[in-house]
């Protein structure tokens, strides 16, 4: 495969599903990490979007973070997808849930207010709830672990960091469910998708929100009542 470079940005989930594809398969790259807060002339000249991930390859960029992880998929040995067509296509379905359940839980740090804030939990306990039946264990569709796996790793990563703060109660009982998010987040491919130091960085982000949330993640840290 022709020469990688993958941008990212230290806390993008999105960013996650493509190194998850990497680590998996073992492709060699380079990785950039930008700030999205003061992003580099060069940056905006590649990215027609503004935002990461952005993948430079063979004098090439493409962005969106399922186009780059499915290109990297296809263009490697082995596979990440089902090879029944049909199967293929739930799969991919469920992955467009689970972006739409990214955008859910940027409600939820963003809400600025307990009640907002519980709604917003509702939605999203909702949306877990939904893909419940689906999963069949230990991963998403067996013994194999699939690219939906790696991006609903992405949605268990917030949980596991939300969870040191309060008890939300955003995973179902089932215990199938609490197995599947422990076999994801045990993953090698998906332990090691952010950058080290994560979990420390997320947990600033959330601090810094002017939200009911943030405002949590500061009593749970002991810092000061008020976002810098």
């Amino acid at each position: 495969m022709r020469d990688l470079h993958l941008i990212s940005h230290h806390l993008c989930p999105y960013v996650q599903r493509a190194a998850i594809v990497l680590s998996e398969k073992s492709i060699p790259h380079r990785r950039t990490y930008i700030d999205l807060a003061d992003k580099p002339d060069w940056f905006a000249a590649l990215s027609p979007l503004g935002r990461v991930p952005v993948l430079g390859t063979g004098g090439r960029v493409l962005f969106e973070s399922q186009v780059i992880a499915e290109y990297l998929d296809e263009t490697t040995p082995g596979a990440l997808h089902p090879a029944d067509p049909l199967e293929r296509a739930r799969h991919r379905a469920w992955i467009a849930f689970g972006s739409e359940t990214l955008a859910a839980i940027g409600k939820l740090y963003s809400a600025p207010d307990e009640a907002a804030f519980t709604a917003a939990a509702g939605v999203l306990r909702e949306r877990i709830e939904r893909i419940t039946p689906e999963v069949e264990g230990p991963f998403f569709a067996g013994e194999t672990f699939r690219m939906v796996d790696g991006v609903w790793g992405t949605i268990f990563r917030y949980f596991e960091t939300f969870d040191t703060i309060g008890d939300f109660g955003l995973m179902p009982e089932a215990v199938h469910m609490a197995a599947w998010r422990g076999a994801v987040m045990t993953r090698p491919s998906v332990q090691e998708a952010p950058p080290e130091g994560y979990p420390a960085r997320l947990m600033d982000f959330l601090c810094a929100r002017p939200s009911h949330l943030g405002g949590l993640a500061r009593a749970a840290c002991g810092t000061a009542a008020n976002p810098v």
